[in-house]
């Protein structure tokens, strides 16, 4: 069988076969050997990087090392300089994948990966996915993900699409009378399962709950759904899987750095140790214990192009407390830090306990398809949210009184019901959001 995603990967100039030895090698040392070798990577790149990138130099304010844990933590703020000028020797934008972050964090900014460590990401992708018997050169996939709209950027897009054997749903508009047409696609075509945004999968599943459809009764071929960019609540993943008739598996992510962790058979949320290195910090940059709560912080041990060393990347988690350093285990994923609501009584609370709370409630009877909650004052929120009927008094009172309960009382709430919800350029839905400052 022609191999057409693995031979578009190798002509874009990414050593794939390369990569695969070195990505094998690595899940083939032991448990007992596998500190040491996290030890040695982790090492190996910062004397690298000290050696070789000066914006990395002038970070860490040395050209040299002794401690681990001495190292500055990164944040997206080192990034606020040209790329050319956070490049190592050797390394120039002609030479190196290039890519923007998605802005999901506030702070979107361009990076870069050397085409061997590129390459790894790639692996690493298929290899997850192979748990659950997909062949990226094989195995047709249903996209919920958003396109560019400009000519060329679709273009181009739905050129990627057609080497990488998947077909694309457009999720700007996720209308009954749209979501009917992808369900046709779904009788027609022989999908192997489904990837995209969270939140337009979730109105999916909705949709075929509505119509009382298992969707498995007309893609018998589908194996499972792959859920990405947005947090996945339990009684979505749930619903997904009743309507769906398939696994539903979480993935967690960053395009700057790689696959970070990946739901296994086991429905354990395995973190990526195979080029990454992940910790728990606290507010002091102190390294927390498994199963506390903390940021995440992320080493890139392949990446010579850009330093990613002990890298905020702007969410909160806990590691599972069986977590080994070849078997990391992310226990809970709580939101990004600059999701956080600031209450008139001085209380900070995670933005999503709003979403949430609200959502409990609000989806009972199948009524709201999707909401998002803005805060616009320090004491005021916005509920906007998209129903077949509107939202009545006593629902409304209902929801209040739990936020009043779960967080404290003398808030304010606005809600209005809207036709659609405003989507990022991406496509992605933020639940919350928060513009106090």
């Amino acid at each position: 069988m022609f191999n057409i995603f693995n031979l578009s990967i190798r002509i874009k100039g990414f050593p794939i076969q390369e990569a695969s030895i070195e990505f094998e090698k690595n899940q083939a040392i032991s448990n007992d050997d596998y500190e040491n070798h996290i030890i040695s990577k982790r090492t190996e790149i910062v004397e690298y990087l000290l050696k070789n990138n000066k914006s990395y130099q002038e970070i860490v304010g040395n050209n040299t090392f002794t401690k681990w844990y001495d190292l500055p933590v990164m944040t997206k703020k080192d990034f606020q300089k040209p790329l050319a000028e956070r490049l190592s020797e050797g390394f120039t934008v002609k030479n190196v994948y290039v890519n923007k972050t998605s802005g999901s964090s506030g702070d979107p900014f361009i990076f870069a990966k050397d085409k061997f460590c590129h390459a790894l990401t790639w692996v690493n992708i298929i290899n997850r996915f192979g748990w659950f018997g997909i062949d990226f050169n094989l195995s047709l996939q249903a996209r919920f993900y958003g396109i560019p709209l400009d000519f060329i950027g679709n273009k181009k897009e739905r050129i990627k699409d057609l080497l990488s054997h998947r077909y694309r749903f457009t999720i700007f508009d996720l209308s009954d009378a749209v979501l009917e047409k992808v369900l046709l696609k779904f009788q027609v075509k022989k999908f192997d399962y489904i990837n995209g945004y969270t939140s337009s999968i979730v109105l999916f599943a909705k949709f075929l709950q509505m119509k009382n459809i298992v969707l498995t009764s007309v893609c018998p071929t589908l194996k499972c759904c792959v859920v990405t960019s947005e947090m996945l609540f339990e009684d979505d993943k749930i619903l997904m899987e009743k309507q769906f008739g398939v696994p539903i598996i979480n993935e967690y992510g960053a395009s700057e750095l790689d696959l970070i962790a990946f739901q296994n058979n086991k429905n354990e949320w395995q973190v990526n140790s195979e080029t990454l290195f992940v910790e728990i910090l606290d507010e002091k940059n102190n390294v927390l214990p498994n199963g506390k709560e903390g940021r995440i912080v992320i080493t890139s041990l392949y990446n010579k192009a850009h330093p990613f060393i002990r890298y905020d990347i702007g969410d909160v988690g806990i590691l599972d407390e069986k977590s080994t350093f070849k078997k990391p285990i992310l226990k809970k994923l709580i939101g990004r830090t600059n999701d956080i609501a600031v209450l008139p009584s001085g209380k900070k609370s995670p933005g999503l306990t709003f979403y949430y709370v609200t959502k409990s409630i609000i989806e009972d009877d199948g009524n709201v398809k999707e909401f998002v909650i803005k805060q616009t004052k320090i004491d005021t929120f916005e509920v906007e949210y998209v129903s077949q009927i509107k939202l009545t008094e006593s629902q409304i009172i209902t929801i209040e009184k739990a936020i009043s309960t779960y967080l404290e009382s003398g808030l304010t709430f606005k809600f209005t019901r809207k036709e659609k919800l405003e989507r990022s350029k991406s496509g992605k839905l933020k639940q919350f959001v928060s513009m106090v400052k």
